[in-house]
């Protein structure tokens, strides 16, 4: 019989089911997209029952195609797309409105008045993040706000909030469990990081009744029996964890200074703190990276909100590439310096920047610009806003010199030498560059015994190549210095 480790991997786009045997080897995945729907100017929203009725069908092909009678899927674990917020009715679980995602802009005014009241300091103290449209407080008030009843129903304990693993999980169980974890509540901006609680003068501030909230849990813990997941039914669920904090668990960065970058839609540069929630001065996050037997590792974290989907846009907005792979050809055909700069602010600037505001443009266009030009600097794009994170680590006493990656965009080689260039750093590929869905099937399996510890879990890793830097200094600072002009002319 074959056991295996089931990952729900529900992304900003997409969402898959993957399984991997107990080796952290990948045997099947399924994959389906959803509709994006931008119903405003910097508005982003997901249909929530798209969201789960992607996530049961990529569940049931998996298991009737790939699981064989005698196969056994131990556990299964959840990773999410974070910060997305759904508020549903607890009796129907029907959602009250669209979940409304993490890249959304709406309520960049209503933060804005938070910051001149001087609330972000102390907010800062608690939560270690900053006051932004990109976090779930914000969103959950607006829904209050702006759904008619909702406040009301919300007083009376009728409704439930919960980011995407909260909302799955209560529908994988039948409305029994509304639970989430404490790397997904560490992203709410009502959170306290230090406590590990759900902060009632966070809660006060933000006008939402505690009464929505889900229980807290470690990372690796007993969430739930599935009840409404087909051939799924029966199987625990283990694990759950946001996606940059599961990326970071899959690569097994579980010491003091380990780093990773996940280059998905957006783009997330973690580092692991160890015991100390450290403290940025120069507006990068501190966070839950994740919480085993009650006891939290702290990461700090820089998140860039567009960097794949830089590369959708030139493909589907603006119809110059018919498939990503047609990107690293162009880029290789292109030279380095073609003065050209894609700054894709399309929602807004996210670390070390924090402008809701900003909006892309591409900057130094001339008649000799064509296609090639345009997607090398979409390209470029990502690496230079990676070493936007870098410098503002670096700032605060903590640079990553080697950094484990991830993500649907690692697969070009080009990307990866041209990030190790303008980092100045080496850039190590995973075997298995799904560390996302990877890390939730590790805590599942931890918490189901089938590891016996990290160590265990450090020593599956394997490195499929590192990109060493080749660029001279010179060379480097002459290019990141266009792109900081660039942003600047925002």
């Amino acid at each position: 019989m074959s056991q295996y480790l089931l990952s729900i991997d529900q992304g900003t786009t997409s969402s898959r089911a993957m399984l991997f045997d107990l080796k952290g080897n990948i045997h099947a995945v399924r994959q389906q997209e959803f509709p994006q729907h931008f119903p405003d100017s910097g508005w982003v929203e997901h249909d929530p029952d798209d969201i789960w009725s992607s996530v049961k069908q990529t569940c049931d092909a998996v298991m009737a195609e790939e699981c064989a009678d005698d196969d056994e899927v131990i556990a299964v674990g959840i990773t999410n797309q974070r910060e997305t917020t759904i508020v549903w009715d607890r009796v129907s679980g029907k959602p009250v409105y669209n979940a409304i995602v993490w890249q959304d802009r709406r309520t960049a005014s209503y933060c804005k008045s938070l910051k001149s009241a001087s609330h972000e300091p102390w907010v800062h103290g608690k939560t270690g993040l900053l006051i932004d449209p990109y976090f779930s407080a914000t969103k959950i008030r607006w829904i209050l706000e702006n759904v008619p009843g909702t406040r009301e129903c919300a007083e009376r304990g009728e409704l439930a909030f919960g980011t995407v693993d909260s909302f799955l999980l209560w529908h994988l169980t039948g409305g029994r469990e509304h639970r989430t974890d404490a790397t997904n509540a560490s992203r709410t901006l009502l959170f306290n990081i230090h406590t590990q609680q759900w902060d009632s003068e966070l809660l006060e501030l933000f006008g939402i009744p505690e009464s929505l909230l889900p229980e807290v849990m470690d990372s690796a813990d007993d969430f739930g029996i599935i009840s409404e997941g087909g051939a799924l039914n029966g199987v625990p669920v283990l694990g759950i964890a946001g996606d940059q904090q599961a990326a970071l668990f899959g690569q097994t960065c579980f010491h003091v200074g380990m780093a990773k970058s996940t280059y998905g839609t957006g783009c997330f540069l973690m580092l692991n703190t160890g015991d100390k929630a450290l403290r940025s001065e120069h507006r990068l996050l501190t966070t839950v990276a994740y919480r085993l037997k009650g006891k939290p590792t702290y990461a700090m974290e820089g998140s860039i909100f567009i960097a794949g989907a830089t590369i959708q846009w030139l493909r589907d907005g603006l119809r110059l590439i018919q498939n990503a792979c047609d990107t690293e050809p162009l880029a290789e055909g292109t030279p380095i310096d073609h003065g050209v700069y894609l700054v894709p602010a399309f929602t807004g600037l996210g670390a070390p920047y924090w402008d809701p505001d900003a909006r892309g443009a591409i900057f130094g266009l001339t008649r000799d610009t064509g296609i090639k030009e345009i997607v090398t600097a979409g390209l470029q794009s990502v690496c230079y806003q990676t070493k936007d994170l870098q410098k503002a680590m670096e700032k605060d006493g903590s640079r990553p010199i080697n950094l484990r990656v991830d993500g649907g965009m690692v697969a070009n080689n080009w990307v990866l030498q041209f990030l190790a260039d303008i980092l100045g750093a080496r850039v190590d590929r995973p075997s298995i560059v799904e560390t996302t869905a990877l890390g939730v099937a590790y805590l599942a399996g931890l918490q189901a015994g089938v590891y016996g510890s990290l160590d265990e879990l450090a020593s599956l890793w394997r490195c499929d190549r590192s990109f060493e830097p080749v660029m001279t200094k010179e060379k480097r600072d002459q290019l990141y210095d266009g792109w900081i002009q660039a942003v600047h002319k925002l």
